[in-house]
């Protein structure tokens, strides 16, 4: 090899020596080992001490199994050459009994009570040793594998519920959370709640910025109350902000703080709390919050219910002795009118935002939105569309461009015509055609004359 490649090749291997052993960022030399790195060690561990207590069985030596007799007659011929003699067997080596010539064998025969054997193998001098054999290790093994299989059962089972669920983890918050570079929805993909969205662009500001508004002796506000019929838009619109600022979003809805055991839903609220203040700024986004935030004093069994607790625990976090800096918590509902009183004061929920029915040009914003990626044939005018679709929202119209797409290619087309968005909408608004109502003749001139009174 020339000398400069041999000196290209020694420089790759310093480089790559140095890049695993000495990394540059520590964060990444404190992260070396991720936890899925220390539950392979385990992995490891358990199949190893598998390996050795079955190798005695699989992988050791053809041993020959003897009478004793035929081994008394084995010390009379001299043809033992070591021995070992345990409690409950005896194993040694019979010289050149093997399956190629000259080769020795071993064999092992169960010990029996004989008072002359040690006399006999001295009289043949028969190198022979005691063995005591400890029951430690079996005994160790007995228990320990059975213990493992169930751990690692245990840990599968564990795994397949998912965070929340565990046996162990009644307190623990079913929120799900969304980093900063999984939430990748924007206020580019929102369209037609125009004066929603210019309200929330202040939070964006709030959570990137908030020196801005501390400089001249502003409070950040700690809630926003999204609030509008369903299917408007107040999900999507929590991840826009979250995906601007480009800040940690944290997920759940109302009724999984509620359970059975009185206190759960409490230790939920504190720690999903805890979560975002180590994760600040952030904000925590609470879906269908009349399911937590009803009004109290409701309970027709009287006394106190585990859904007052968790509400009372909500209030504390948000306005109470401590303060988290940097989490902004805002929440989606469609009935405000039920809500609690002490959510809604400035301090808590200091802003309600209005998420209504979009009108015309909402709705064919919308539109444009949801069929970018649909094939539109030529004779599509989403104005039109718009036009006949009053009081649909968000949700609907994304329903809408769905069902002309699977119109179309029902029909093998290749384009989304104009008569398949007709045909959806009819189909979205009356339902199924009844093609098994037709009526004859007869009957329309019946029910003409009975319409016309």
């Amino acid at each position: 090899m020339p000398s400069n490649g041999k000196k290209e090749l020694g420089g790759i291997l310093k480089d790559k020596l140095r890049s695993t052993f000495s990394p540059r960022d520590p964060q990444k030399k404190k992260d070396a080992l991720p936890p899925k790195a220390h539950f392979s060690i385990w992995y490891f561990l358990m199949a190893f001490i598998l390996f050795s207590y079955l190798q005695q069985y699989f992988f050791s030596g053809k041993v020959e199994t003897i009478p004793y007799s035929q081994f008394k007659q084995y010390i009379a011929e001299d043809t033992l050459s070591k021995l070992t003699i345990g409690p409950e067997n005896i194993r040694g080596t019979l010289k050149g009994k093997g399956e190629r010539p000259g080769q020795d064998q071993e064999f092992t025969t169960v010990r029996v009570t004989d008072p002359d054997l040690v006399k006999d193998l001295d009289d043949h001098k028969v190198s022979y040793s005691g063995h005591y054999k400890s029951k430690f290790l079996s005994s160790i093994l007995s228990w320990i594998i059975p213990i493992g299989i169930f751990f690692l059962i245990w840990r599968y089972a564990m795994k397949k519920m998912g965070p929340g669920m565990g046996v162990m983890s009644f307190g623990k918050s079913k929120a799900k959370i969304f980093a900063e570079s999984e939430t990748k929805v924007t206020f580019a993909d929102v369209a037609g709640i125009d004066e929603a969205e210019e309200e929330l662009q202040e939070v964006v500001e709030f959570l990137s910025n908030p020196g801005k508004f501390q400089k001249l002796g502003g409070r950040i506000p700690k809630g926003v109350l999204l609030v509008g019929p369903p299917g408007t838009g107040k999900t999507l619109l929590a991840r826009a902000v979250a995906g601007e600022a480009k800040v940690p979003f944290f997920s759940i809805s109302g009724s999984e703080f509620v359970e059975m055991f009185v206190g759960v839903g409490a230790a939920r609220v504190r720690d999903l709390f805890a979560q975002a203040t180590r994760q600040a700024p952030c904000i925590i986004f609470i879906d269908e919050l009349d399911a937590l935030g009803k009004a109290r004093g409701m309970n027709v069994m009287g006394g106190h219910d585990e859904r007052e607790q968790t509400l009372n625990q909500l209030l504390v976090e948000m306005d109470g002795f401590e303060t988290n800096k940097g989490v902004i918590i805002m929440a989606a509902t469609n009935r405000p009118e039920i809500l609690d009183p002490a959510l809604l004061r400035p301090g808590r929920f200091d802003r309600q935002v209005l998420v209504d029915r979009p009108d015309i040009n909402g709705r064919e914003a919308i539109l444009k939105i949801h069929s970018k990626n649909v094939l539109l044939a030529r004779n599509v005018n989403i104005r039109k569309v718009a036009g006949r679709t009053p009081g649909f929202v968000g949700a609907d119209l994304a329903n809408l461009v769905n069902e002309a797409a699977l119109l179309a290619a029902r029909k093998e087309k290749k384009r989304v015509g104009s008569a398949d968005f007709d045909e959806a909408i009819d189909r979205v608004v009356a339902g199924l055609a009844k093609k098994s109502r037709v009526m004859n003749p007869k009957e329309k001139e019946i029910v003409a004359f009975h319409e016309s009174g």
